[in-house]
C-alpha cells in the first residue's frame, strides 16, 4: 500500500489551483528566459572572454583558447551552435521530467516542489546559458540572480525534506537555512558583508559545505532505518542510485579525461573545454531519471535489481580490468628483466590476456554473485540456500511425513508468512466408501 502518498496529498481544491498558478509563474518566466538568451550564449561564446564576468560563462574562451580551435579545424561558430544546442536538450530533458511530475502529481506539494527544482536547477544556473542573457542586458540581472539563487536552493531543500516533504530530523531545518546562505552566494558571489567570507579559499569553502553534506546523509541514513515506510524506502534508493552514479562520473571523468588528454586540467584548452561541458551534464541525467522514477512511484522495486547488477557487473569489470593491465604491464616487465631493453608490447600478450579475460569471465561472475548476495543480499541468499537444501532432500526421502515437514519449514524459511498450514489430497482408494 502506497501510504506516503495519501500523507502528503494535502492540496484540494482551491489549494491544487494556487499552488499550480505559483508553479507555473516561476517556471514559464525561467524557461522563457532561457530560451531568449540561447542567441546572447551563442554569440558571447564567439568572442574571446577578457574579464572574470564573461569568462565565467560555461564554454566561453580567452583569446589563446579559440585561437586553438581554430587550429584543430573547428569553426568557433560550429562550437558555439553545438554547445547552444546541447544545453537545450540537457533543459529539455530535466525541464520534461519536472513537467510529467506536474501532471502527474497535482495534489502532492513535495511532487510539485521537485518539478520546480527539476526545471529551474539547470534552466538558470549561474554561469549557464541565462548568464549570457544578464551580460548582455544588465537590467535582467538581478531576477535572472533571483532565479538562480532559487534554483540552487531548490536542490538544496530537496536533498533536505526527501522523500516525504518534512524535516527529519527537526533541526535540518537549520541546514535550510544555510543552504539559503549557499545559493545566495552561488548566485550573488559580490554581495558585501558576511557572504564574502565564503569567496576565501578552497579549504574555507570545503568547511563550510562538508558540515551541510555531512547533515544531509545523516539524515537520510536516519529517515531510511527509523522513518521510512517501505515505498518512501524504495524511493530513497532510486535517489541515492542516481546521485552516487552521478558523483561517480563526476570524479572518475576527470581522471579518464587527464590520463587521455594531458591538457584536460588546463582552462581554456578547446578540447577540455568541450568534453567536460559534454561529459558532465550527461553524467549529470542520473539525477533527474532516478528522481522522476522516484516521484512519480513507478517500478520502484526494479531498483533492487539494477543496484544488484551495478555492484556485480561494476566489480566484475574492475577486477578483469585489474587482471588485464596486470598480465600485460608483468609480460612488459618480465620482457625488460630478461632482454634488458624496452620492447613494445607482443600481440600474443595481448591476445593470452584477453582469451584469459574470457576464460575467467563466468567463473568471477559466479563468485562475485555469491559474495555480493551473501554480503548485502543475505536475505535472498538464505532463501536461494534453503531452496537448495530442500531441491536436495527431495531427491533423496520419501516419506511422506518428513517430506511434510520439511516443506513446512522451506516455506516458514524462505516466505516468514504468519501462519502456514498445508492440506494434503487423500487418494480416491483410500477414500471411505
Amino acid at each position: 500500500m502506497d501510504t506516503t502518498h495519501g500523507r502528503n496529498a494535502g492540496l484540494f481544491g482551491f489549494r491544487i489551483v494556487a499552488a499550480r498558478m505559483i508553479w507555473l509563474a516561476l517556471v514559464i518566466p525561467a524557461l522563457g528566459l532561457f530560451v531568449v538568451s540561447l542567441p546572447a550564449y551563442d554569440a558571447l561564446v564567439q568572442r574571446p572572454c577578457a574579464e572574470a564576468t564573461t569568462c565565467n560563462l560555461t564554454g566561453a574562451l580567452n583569446t589563446q583558447g579559440l585561437a586553438q580551435l581554430s587550429a584543430i579545424g573547428i569553426p568557433t561558430a560550429s562550437y558555439a551552435a553545438f554547445l547552444t544546442v546541447f544545453f537545450a536538450i540537457i533543459v529539455a530533458i530535466w525541464s520534461g521530467i519536472g513537467f510529467l511530475i506536474f501532471w502527474r502529481r497535482p495534489n502532492d506539494w513535495f511532487a510539485l516542489f521537485t518539478a520546480l527544482f527539476l526545471v529551474l536547477f539547470n534552466t538558470t544556473y549561474p554561469g549557464f546559458p541565462i548568464s549570457a542573457l544578464a551580460i548582455a542586458h544588465p537590467a535582467l540581472n538581478l531576477i535572472i540572480s533571483l532565479l538562480g539563487a532559487l534554483g540552487v536552493w531548490s536542490i538544496i531543500a530537496f536533498m533536505v525534506l526527501f522523500p516525504n516533504g518534512r524535516l527529519v530530523p527537526r533541526w535540518m531545518g537549520l541546514i535550510l537555512v544555510v543552504g539559503t546562505l549557499g545559493a545566495l552566494t552561488t548566485a550573488f558571489p559580490n554581495l558585501p558583508g558576511v557572504i564574502d567570507m565564503y569567496a576565501g579559499p578552497a579549504w574555507l569553502s570545503a568547511l563550510f559545505n562538508l558540515p551541510q553534506y555531512a547533515a544531509i546523509i545523516f539524515a537520510q541514513i536516519y529517515r531510511y532505518r527509523k522513518v521510512s515506510t517501505p515505498v518512501e524506502r524504495q524511493q530513497t534508493k532510486w535517489v541515492v542510485f542516481g546521485i552516487v552514479n552521478a558523483m561517480a562520473g563526476i570524479s572518475i571523468l576527470p581522471v579518464i579525461l587527464g590520463v587521455v588528454l594531458p591538457g584536460f586540467n588546463q582552462t581554456n584548452v578547446p578540447a577540455a573545454v568541450f568534453l567536460g561541458l559534454v561529459a558532465y551534464p550527461l553524467v549529470l541525467l542520473a539525477l533527474p531519471i532516478t528522481v522522476g522514477i522516484a516521484i512519480l512511484r513507478s517500478r520502484l522495486y526494479d531498483i533492487d535489481v539494477i543496484i544488484n547488477r551495478t555492484l556485480v557487473y561494476g566489480s566484475l569489470t574492475a577486477v578483469l580490468a585489474a587482471i588485464y593491465f596486470a598480465g600485460v604491464l608483468g609480460a612488459q616487465q618480465l620482457t625488460r628483466a630478461l632482454t634488458g631493453q624496452e620492447k613494445p608490447q607482443s600481440p600474443v600478450v595481448i591476445v593470452v590476456t584477453t582469451l584469459l579475460i574470457a576464460a575467467l569471465f563466468q567463473p568471477l561472475r559466479r563468485s562475485i554473485q555469491r559474495f555480493i548476495d551473501k554480503r548485502f543480499y543475505r536475505s535472498r541468499y538464505d532463501v536461494k540456500k534453503t531452496l537448495d537444501r530442500f531441491s536436495s532432500s527431495l531427491r533423496s526421502q520419501i516419506e511422506l511425513d518428513h517430506l511434510t515437514v520439511h516443506l513446512l519449514e522451506t516455506v516458514e524459511q524462505t516466505m516468514h508468512p504468519a501462519h502456514v498450514s498445508l492440506w494434503l489430497r487423500t487418494p480416491e482408494s483410500e477414500r471411505p466408501v
